[in-house]
């Protein structure tokens, strides 16, 4: 049995101790879950029975398979975002349920009070349709997509560590939102081509379709963005910075509803309001925002590559995995060498491995700045021995990829002889093939016990190994 290393110390604090208390019934997870899901469940069919009676049976269904078509290639995208730390799929079927059913329910019934509310009270309902598309409807919905973010900041705060998590989660529930907001839009389009007998290429269907799926399928995730970029700063901020933690979230908040309102108001700017809005600024905003994110994927990368060679000097992790690690090219290398050799339970071994050292790089990061919970050792302890528990798959995976990936280093040929180059060795020293260019050498084998004791007793790491 091979043992693993000694514990590394807190990078600059001390370890604080906590009181277990008697969690109340209402504070238990299968309550929490079950009420969530009832929430979801009955949003979702309340939410389906008015968009059914808005479009009509036959308008759904159309509006349904048109609106579908661009979420799996919003979902995809978000996804490929995260694969420095990707978050568990459970965070994002909540996110996109949440947008599809919770808000989507929240902006029908709060959008229609309120517009008719102001029709009533002005007796004006073209002015009150315009007020409430340009004022009431960016402060609803942005607020009702809001929520499923700040649920996830609150009670997956593992889950949630920084800017690519924040714009996630609010991409996904965006994408959840204007699924359900264009089967409605879509399917009155039908309706509405019906009544009329339009079927053709001009029609209200194909012009609605190319507008909200063709040219603008990233609006919606667009403006809540903003709010999860607010979300994910907060979530690097210390435990003391309250108000920090606050008010970044509040402003993403109001940056998505200024955006939200400048796009539904471009309507009223005339016959060429709504491209010189899009030209102008949803263009822009998007490129600023691409660029944004994976800059922020590449300073992850950097943070793995920096943060992990402290666990490699304690032996928890061979010199070359740091390397390996942190690039995205050699994680995929070793996943495929990995099911090359061992199978799917191998790949996912070492997916596994890569997204537990990636939080644990991440953990010390913020422990070096100062900024980590008074969970820090706990947490650390059970990532180390997540990682221990995988190494067997994981290490002769990640090693045959930093070889692979390594950048060659040209060697140019000495001018003088080399002792042992066109002979033997010196007396005493083991003769051995040179590795090729570029290929680190390791003084210990991947699987050779690492020379340390076990500091938690009898403790059998190999017992659980997934």
């Amino acid at each position: 049995m091979a043992s693993s290393p000694p514990y590394p110390a807190h990078p600059g604090a001390s370890s604080g101790g906590g009181t277990l208390r008697h969690a109340h019934w209402w504070q238990r997870p299968w309550v929490r879950y079950g009420a969530l899901i009832s929430l979801l469940t009955l949003s979702g069919l309340v939410i389906l029975a008015l968009v059914r009676e808005q479009t009509g049976t036959e308008g759904f269904l159309v509006g349904l398979g048109l609106a579908v078509l661009p979420v799996p290639l919003l979902v995809a995208a978000f996804r490929w975002l995260d694969r420095v730390e990707p978050g568990p799929w459970r965070n994002l079927l909540f996110s996109f349920a949440w947008g599809a059913c919770a808000a989507a329910l929240i902006a029908i019934v709060a959008n229609s009070f309120a517009t008719q509310w102001i029709a009533t009270a002005t007796a004006d309902p073209a002015g009150a349709d315009t007020l409430g598309a340009t004022v009431i409807a960016p402060v609803v919905e942005e607020s009702a997509k809001a929520a499923a973010v700040l649920l996830v900041f609150l009670f997956r705060r593992r889950d949630f560590t920084g800017i690519l998590d924040g714009v996630v989660i609010a991409g996904v529930t965006a994408t959840g939102f204007a699924f359900t907001e264009n089967i409605l839009y879509l399917g009155t389009a039908f309706g509405t081509d019906q009544l009329t007998g339009d079927n053709g290429i001009a029609s209200v269907t194909a012009a609605t379709f190319f507008v909200r799926i063709v040219m603008s399928p990233f609006a919606h995730p667009l403006f809540t963005v903003l709010t999860g970029i607010g979300f994910g700063i907060a979530a690097l901020s210390g435990e003391g910075q309250r108000l920090r933690r606050v008010l970044l979230p509040l402003g993403g908040l109001l940056l998505a509803m200024g955006m939200h309102a400048l796009w539904n108001g471009s309507s009223t700017l005339g016959q060429y309001g709504f491209f010189a809005v899009y030209g102008a600024f949803m263009v822009p905003m998007f490129g600023v925002l691409t660029w944004l994110v994976v800059w922020t994927r590449q300073r992850e990368l950097r943070t793995v590559r920096t943060e992990l060679p402290a666990y490699a000097v304690a032996g928890w992790l061979t010199p070359a995995e740091p390397f390996a690690l942190g690039s995205m090219r050699a994680r995929r290398i070793a996943r495929q060498y990995a099911r090359r050799y061992g199978g799917k339970a191998a790949a996912r071994a070492v997916a596994q491995y890569e997204a537990y050292a990636t939080s644990l790089a991440f953990l010390r990061h913020r422990g070096r700045l100062g900024r980590a919970g008074t969970d820090f050792v706990t947490r650390e302890r059970e990532l180390l021995l997540e990682l221990w528990h995988r190494r067997g798959a994981a290490r002769p995976a990640l090693d045959h990829a930093a070889r692979v990936t390594a950048p060659a280093v040209p060697v140019a040929a000495a001018p003088w002889p080399v002792p042992g180059m066109y002979g033997p060795p010196p007396h005493g020293q083991p003769a051995h093939s040179h590795p090729p260019h570029g290929h680190p050498v390791h003084s210990r084998p991947p699987h050779a016990p690492l020379p340390y004791g076990h500091p938690y007793g009898a403790y059998d790491p190999n017992a659980h190994r997934s």
